[in-house]
């Protein structure tokens, strides 16, 4: 599988780009490098990404914003890297849309554990077979073969790679309550922080765009000290 892949390291270090680089190349990834926007946008156009390596400080321009013109145009794997451990970027990160992230200084060794499990998640997500079920709850629709979510009026909603795992799970078992630590394993698998709070931000998410009221949830109840459950 690894061998067809193609990982973009937008990384304006050139140490920490060429250093990292080569450890993926070294484990058969096709690599490339872009130093800011321009570069990435140049590399990502040419249609061939399949995972993109984010830094959030760049000379040029920020990652977020870069975040939110890929995910205008592409549902591709993305890892944000940032230098700043407070909480208030990762939230932004995964409520930008972003599948991971990694605080710098990183272990090299982890980063590229991250980015073979999003790899192996993304190119599974395109071999997903067209006979699988169709989840329905409360006059919505989630499609398992096509990866996307319908409202009770007909309309397409957009979900982003994440928002549709997480989903998925609660549909497979409605009306069962799954964990926190759970949901982020099925979702992510990765490590959980103690204070890690992915799987509420994406709640959070996803209430916003399903909930009548998102304050006052229906679909997606909070039972109070153990996790999720889809009621509907």
């Amino acid at each position: 599988m690894h061998v067809h892949s193609h990982i973009l390291i937008v990384e304006d270090d050139l140490v920490a780009s060429t250093t990292l680089a080569a450890y993926i190349s070294k484990e058969g990834y096709r690599v490339s490098t872009a130093p800011d926007g321009e570069t990435m946008r140049a590399l990502f156009a040419k249609g061939d990404v399949d995972l993109i390596l984010l830094d959030i400080s760049l000379p040029d321009e920020d990652g977020f914003s870069l975040l939110r013109e890929i995910r205008r145009q592409s549902e591709v794997g993305v890892i944000m890297v940032t230098g700043k451990a407070e909480d208030v970027d990762r939230i932004v990160a995964l409520e930008l849309g972003a599948d991971d992230y990694v605080t710098k200084p990183f272990n090299t060794r982890e980063l590229f554990a991250r980015t073979k499990n999003l790899l192996r998640r993304t190119v599974s997500a395109r071999l997903v077979q067209q006979d699988q079920p169709v989840k329905r709850f409360a006059g919505w629709t989630l499609s398992i073969p096509r990866r996307a979510l319908t409202s009770p009026g007909g309309e397409d909603v957009h979900v982003t790679r994440f928002e549709f795992e997480l989903l998925a799970t609660l549909s497979k078992h409605p009306g069962r309550v799954q964990s926190r630590d759970s949901l982020i394993d099925q979702v992510s698998g990765r490590d959980r922080a103690p204070s890690d709070r992915t799987i509420d931000v994406l709640i959070g998410r996803l209430r916003r765009k399903i909930e009548v009221s998102p304050a006052n949830p229906r679909i997606i109840v909070t039972v109070q000290g153990v996790g999720y459950v889809l009621a509907a």
